[in-house]
């Protein structure tokens, strides 16, 4: 990415066009042009099956390594440490089927997590007789996973720790390393599993720096095709992984481990793309200060006006330090609920955002106690403008003065 220039980022998205605001960006962003381009290219060119010998196999074949190198390079990690699947919540399916336990393990499941990081530890403890622990902050408006709670639930039986990078409600950025580094102290077997869908459209990532042993985002959510992708380290799969895949294969590799031959091909060689615009791990700071200052912006202006008023509640980080959250923010309206506000402003307006538990269920429900119809949430990225932030607030307190 050039430094950055606003009208320069926002050219190179066409839904930006549309006559309509995208504040649902958690839920998954617009795609980038040269994304778009790259897979209608490839499935009216290169549109064959992986392997063959002549001249189009081989060109199809050649994308195909050439995305999966592209999407190692910006995790800094090896190829042979990376799968594809059609979501997060699919691979980390897969992967509960591929790790090996014996019975009376233990794992710690963060309770504040989407569900995708919660449900196949759930099912994997009651199927293989594992010691389940929750990982549950304290009731608040703004719970966190913070490794001095971590610590009392960790033991020499400890195999696998879960937790998000970023909840997909509050915003709010979990010390992934602080936390490896407690899990692993904790024995030579214990395992750390990062759902990093909320956190990775924001940051750049390098999974050697987090010291995670495996991490999830969706590409689909950072710009890109509708894939997402696993990371599992080396020493992971040699010492905690079986292979789910076909007995001709020789398992040497996470694809061949648990991928399913889930990995689309148009979706997969267009990853590049992304890195053109994104670049790899190893270039994250350059690339993406612009950003996070950008971003700064657009949640500090938000969050002003929300904590200006005595009649919202914040639901996660209330600070815009973007160094400890990402601009995805929840709140409630006293005397709203909030379905009732989100229709109301989309009536009146063009600006797309949404109410809901957002799959994160246990948190809205159980820990924050809150309604059915969740929380109110606006989710920025960097090609959202401070207009469009004043627009919706604007939009708001419209609605919200209307019943006086």
């Amino acid at each position: 990415m050039a430094p950055f220039d606003i009208s320069n980022v926002r050219s190179g998205f066409p839904a930006l066009k549309q006559d309509q605001v995208y504040f649902d960006n958690a839920g998954g962003s617009q795609t980038l042009g040269t994304v778009v381009d790259s897979i209608y290219h490839y499935l009216t060119n290169n549109n064959v099956q992986l392997g063959a010998t002549y001249r189009v196999g081989k060109l199809s074949t050649q994308k195909y390594a050439e995305g999966f190198a592209a999407a190692a390079k910006y995790v800094n990690a090896k190829e042979d440490e990376i799968v594809f699947g059609s979501s997060t919540t699919q691979l980390f399916r897969n992967l509960s089927y591929a790790l090996k336990f014996k019975e009376g393990d233990e794992i710690v499941v963060s309770s504040i997590d989407h569900e995708a990081n919660i449900a196949p530890w759930v099912d994997l403890a009651a199927r293989e007789k594992l010691t389940l622990k929750w990982w549950t902050p304290a009731k608040s408006t703004n719970p966190k996973l913070l490794v001095d709670d971590l610590k009392p639930l960790l033991s020499s039986r400890t195999r696998l720790v879960t937790c998000t990078h970023t909840s997909n409600i509050l915003g709010t950025i979990t010390n992934v390393r602080a936390i490896a580094d407690a899990v692993h102290a904790a024995g030579p077997e214990a395992r750390l599993c990062v759902d990093g869908v909320a956190y990775a459209p924001h940051r750049g990532l390098d999974v050697a720096a987090l010291g995670v042993d495996f991490y999830c985002f969706s590409w689909y959510k950072v710009y890109g095709p509708h894939v997402s992708m696993l990371y599992a380290s080396q020493h992971a799969q040699d010492s905690s992984m079986r292979s789910l895949g076909h007995f001709f294969k020789a398992g040497a590799t996470l694809e061949e481990k648990i991928g399913l031959a889930g990995g689309s091909y148009e979706l997969l060689q267009s990853i590049p793309a992304v890195l053109d615009y994104l670049g790899p791990a190893a270039a994250a700071a350059e690339t993406w200060d612009g950003v996070v200052a950008h971003e700064q912006r657009l949640q500090a202006t938000l969050l002003d006006f929300l904590i200006a008023r005595p009649d919202v509640t914040i639901i996660g980080e209330p600070s815009a330090d973007p160094a400890v959250r990402v601009p995805t923010v929840s709140f409630l309206v006293k005397g709203w609920s909030s379905q009732e506000l989100v229709e109301a402003v989309e009536r009146e307006s063009n600006f797309a955002f949404r109410w809901g538990a957002f799959y994160s269920n246990r948190l809205v429900y159980e820990l924050l106690g809150l309604e059915s119809d969740g929380v109110v949430r606006i989710s920025m990225v960097h090609y959202n403008t401070i207009d469009e932030v004043k627009g919706i607030i604007a939009a708001i307190e419209k609605v919200i003065s209307s019943r006086g």
